[in-house]
């Protein structure tokens, strides 16, 4: 499962027939509802395959035996929007803003995995950027922006360092900058989602590889340094890791986001701890999941941050509920801290790692309205 994105689709249609997954019938979203989408394991119906620029809501209900996801893809598979872990019996709401007319995909993942049930679905006309007339959303945007570009300045320094190791053989050297090296990735992975191509090249894990597929990027690197020993090919992964990060800064640092972006990316974030962090399955090899954890939260509190005169305006009783969620979480966290980082994961207990899902679930819910609170 390559990682996600920030951006989903907000209110634009309830439908007026239900067209499977891959149907041709043409029909549109009507004005003041949501694309209602009916996952199963084997299917994915969605509502309408067209909806009107600018802010688009799907409701998406899943209706199979498997945790599902829902995504909508631009051209060259650029996440738009999406939403994970979606449960058997629940349903989720994701809201996007998209302003360019266009062909795009509507996709159910079942099991989260593979490239999904897909279907044809069309953006006509044209919209404006909501944070252009907006002065709380053009400043949240500002002030994210500024954190983007910290992030990814620190991370292209720090991923030279942990190159030049690996390449000089240095593996115990190496080793020690990796879990520092990914935090900036890690806080920023909403934005590094919107880049086709360089987040799955950066970031993707060995488990997701398909057929055909170079396995390269961080978790490569991870691999070779805590399983089978640097490799022939260790420098040369290391080189095209280097030169996709600062490929990445360069398109992130330029990258225009709207308040729903933040919104979006802030919950996207935690989606990423329940998915892999929760479950061990991210940092398979060194088993420093807990400082992406970290890094995902903080990432989340910083677009948050970036919101919160817009929020406390318009709901100041889920900005606290938040502060409260966000605060619980960060004192689990400090507790498995270790030196200047964490213990490893697979040194918790069955309960820790519990107390930490229970956690991340009661945060997940309040970050789950902010997208609707900010498309008001």
């Amino acid at each position: 499962m390559f990682k996600k994105t920030l951006a989903v689709v907000a209110g634009v249609g309830a439908m007026t027939a239900l067209t499977a997954c891959g149907g041709k019938e043409d029909t549109g979203a009507a004005a003041g509802g949501p694309v209602k989408v009916d996952a199963s394991d084997t299917a994915c119906a969605v509502s309408a395959n067209t909806a009107a620029a600018g802010n688009v809501t799907f409701e998406i209900t899943n209706k199979g035996a498997k945790v599902t996801e829902f995504y909508l893809y631009g051209e060259g598979d650029r996440i738009m929007g999406e939403v994970e872990n979606i449960a058997p019996g629940l349903s989720r709401r994701l809201i996007v803003e998209v302003t360019e007319a266009g062909k795009y995909q509507a996709t159910c993942k079942p099991g989260m995995a593979g490239s999904g049930i897909r279907s044809d679905f069309t953006i006509t006309g044209g919209a404006a950027k909501q944070n252009d007339t907006n002065a709380q959303k053009s400043a949240a945007t500002k002030s994210y922006a500024a954190y983007i570009a910290n992030n990814v300045t620190a991370l292209e320094e720090e991923t030279a360092k942990f190159v030049a190791a690996v390449k000089a053989g240095k593996a115990d050297e190496a080793k020690t900058a990796y879990a520092r090296t990914r935090t900036y990735y890690e806080r920023i992975e909403p934005v590094a989602e919107k880049f086709g191509d360089l987040d799955p090249a950066i970031d993707i894990r060995e488990a997701d590889v398909e057929a055909g597929q170079k396995f390269t990027g961080f978790h490569r690197l991870e691999k070779d340094l805590w399983t089978t020993g640097l490799q022939p090919d260790s420098g040369e992964i290391a080189d095209k890791l280097l030169a996709d990060v600062k490929e990445l800064g360069t398109k992130a640092k330029a990258l225009e986001l709207t308040a729903l972006d933040l919104a979006n990316g802030a919950k996207g974030l935690l989606d990423e701890v329940a998915t892999g962090k929760i479950t061990g399955e991210e940092e398979t090899f060194s088993h420093t999941d807990l400082w992406d954890f970290q890094a995902n939260l903080d990432g989340s509190k910083g677009a948050i941050n970036a919101l919160r005169p817009l929020l406390q305006d318009k709901d100041a009783a889920l900005v606290s509920t938040l502060d409260k969620e966000f605060n619980n979480v960060q004192a689990l966290l400090d507790k498995q801290r270790a030196g200047d980082g964490f213990k490893l994961y697979t040194e918790l207990s069955k309960d820790q790692i519990k107390e930490f899902a229970s956690a991340v679930d009661a945060l997940s819910e309040p970050l789950s309205k902010v997208a609707e609170v900010v498309a008001k």
